[in-house]
């Protein structure tokens, strides 16, 4: 039996093309519209969405000049409200587009693309389906005769460079300073309160265990001038990327920060992403027993918090109620399953609340579980589906209820349930 090519899978069977003279839409096979092409651009935008309506004629200008030649087709994925502005947006565009009726995919590649604001364009390969890039917008502008395309990103080493500053004085050493070693990419700036706080801590926690675990701390910088990336990187016992340096940016696109201080970890011997978040780690584990911190599978929301639930499917079993055996029931399980789901690279997150905290109080004014009782209380939140969620009936933490409350999900047999 033949399997569909993944662009099928994501796509479907079918898409909408323009009449040659530009009027009207038909329906043509994805297969044959995106036959020989080199890369597929999904393009989220909507009529009503004022920047979208900026950026779509610059886009359009550039396929048509040179984009197409190049071998990119795109498709046009709507978050028109209805059906007469879809076909009336679309009537401006060259490309092809996703079919409004089928908005179970349109949210489903919203999802997986985690597309959180339009117009977002991303960018696929064309015969893998696999992600080149989530933020095709800015690379079309800064490359819009395609030069570049399809935009692969560098890869770690490509963006980290062979070059690091080793003190004030301007001595610099090589590659051969990381070799063997984790990675440490620490984002910081002078100017930025939270980071002069954070920056006396990662430097006892590297003098006094660290450094004797065999990590190079490596400082990205985002001070505004020279002066004061020197005087701040003074009191640094580690190396640095030059202020300035293009490779600021390079990093910080692919590791996705957003804010400072940000503290990334890296195995380096694989350029493979240990933790993009090990500056929670540096606090909550002062002697670095669990060092280099890699994600856990299964997390505890009231000490270690929520990272990524706004971004993927998360079980949240809420235990704040019972008793030290009916949790220590619970986390085994939760372990277990965490940890198979995570070998099998699921996109699904497991969290538990042994205890009262902020968050755990959070979730539960969200979701209307209510206070805290002896029984344990299981909720997917799938915060990507625009704030659903679902709430098990199940009063006991088995394997059975825990595994059959996840598959019912994926059977699409639960009740959907909005976050408010």
């Amino acid at each position: 039996m033949q399997t569909a090519s993944p662009l099928i899978e994501l796509l479907g069977d079918k898409l909408l093309s323009k009449a040659v003279d530009g009027a009207g839409a038909s329906s043509v096979s994805t297969a044959d519209a995106l036959k020989d092409k080199k890369a597929i651009g999904l393009y989220f935008s909507a009529h009503w969405c004022p920047p979208c309506r900026g950026f779509t004629p610059k886009l359009a200008e550039f396929y048509t000049a040179d984009l197409k030649a190049k071998g990119l087709e795109i498709v046009f994925v709507s978050s028109d409200k209805s059906e007469t502005e879809f076909a009336s947006y679309f009537g401006e565009q060259p490309w092809l587009a996703l079919p409004f009726e089928d908005r179970a995919r349109k949210a489903a590649l919203s999802k997986k693309y985690k597309v959180q604001g339009i117009p977002t364009f991303v960018v696929i390969d064309a015969q893998t389906g696999e992600t080149i890039t989530t933020d095709g917008r800015e690379a079309v502008m800064e490359d819009p005769k395609g030069a570049q395309f399809p935009w692969k990103p560098p890869s770690f080493w490509d963006a980290l460079g062979d070059e690091f500053l080793s003190g004030t004085d301007g001595e610099t050493v090589g590659l051969e300073a990381l070799e063997g070693k984790t990675i440490g990419l620490y984002f910081s700036a002078h100017w930025c309160p939270p980071c002069r706080g954070f920056t006396p801590d990662l430097i006892e926690a590297y003098k006094k265990y660290l450094k004797d675990k065999n990590l190079e701390i490596i400082f990205v910088s985002s001070d505004r001038d020279q002066k004061s990336f020197l005087e701040y990187y003074g009191e640094m016992p580690w190396l640095a990327i030059p202020n300035g340096d293009k490779r600021k940016g390079m990093l910080s696109k692919r590791f996705g920060v957003q804010g400072i201080p940000s503290f990334v970890l890296v195995d380096g011997k694989t350029g493979e992403t240990i933790t993009t978040n090990a500056r929670g780690n540096v606090s909550s584990d002062p002697e670095g027993k669990e060092f280099p911190w890699f994600p856990k599978a299964l997390v505890n929301m009231t000490t270690d918090g929520p990272e990524g639930i706004n971004e993927e499917l998360s079980l949240c079993v809420m235990l704040e109620g019972c008793d030290e055996k009916t949790t220590a029931q619970a986390q085994a399980v939760l372990e277990k399953i965490a940890e198979a789901s995570k070998a099998a690279k699921e996109d699904t997150l497991f969290f538990f609340a042994p205890a009262v905290g902020q968050i755990t109080g959070r979730i539960r004014e969200l979701t209307n579980l209510g206070k805290p009782t002896d029984k344990p209380v299981m909720a997917l939140l799938d915060i990507p589906d625009d704030g659903g969620y679902y709430v098990s009936p199940a009063t006991e933490i088995t394997e059975e209820t825990v595994s059959g409350f996840l598959a019912a999900y994926k059977a699409k047999a639960l009740e959907r349930k909005q976050l408010g």
